[in-house]
């Protein structure tokens, strides 16, 4: 289990709020500090058997993977063009989610990401995933 400070004011462990209208809006609120995504499980994110749906933590290890891969493609869009996910253990109701994302290679055209999504030191899913770098059409 995590700090409760964390679960329950997640800007005073210096967390900051990711401002988003679109998906993330409607799974989230997710956070970041120092690189690392988090977010609180609450029953908004539980499947039937009233554990972390898998989506949910693909979802968030896709975000947080994709944000990392835009960096390393200096700032440029990236898609995702596959993300494999292992589930180890459930994420748990009231558990402190974080995903921290290292960059394996990056290519001209593709950032080759892992991940892995914690609860403490608890390894609850890990990511491999591959992102494709845009670039802008001209004319």
């Amino acid at each position: 289990m995590t700090d409760t400070t964390e679960r329950d004011d997640p800007a005073a462990s210096g967390w900051v709020h990711i401002e988003d209208e679109g998906f993330i809006a409607t799974v989230g609120p997710l956070y970041v500090r120092d690189g690392v995504y988090a977010f609180r499980a609450s029953q908004k994110h539980a499947n039937l058997i009233g554990v972390v749906h898998g989506g949910m933590l693909m979802s968030f290890a896709d975000r947080a993977m994709g944000v990392t891969a835009m960096a390393a493609a200096d700032g440029a869009n990236c898609v995702t063009i596959q993300l494999e996910m292992k589930f180890l253990e459930a994420g748990r109701m009231d558990d402190w989610l974080t995903c921290e994302s290292i960059v394996v290679k990056r290519t001209g055209s593709l950032v080759f990401m892992r991940g892995e999504v914690r609860d403490g030191e608890r390894l609850v899913a890990t990511g491999d995933g591959v992102w494709k770098i845009l670039r802008s059409r001209k004319g």
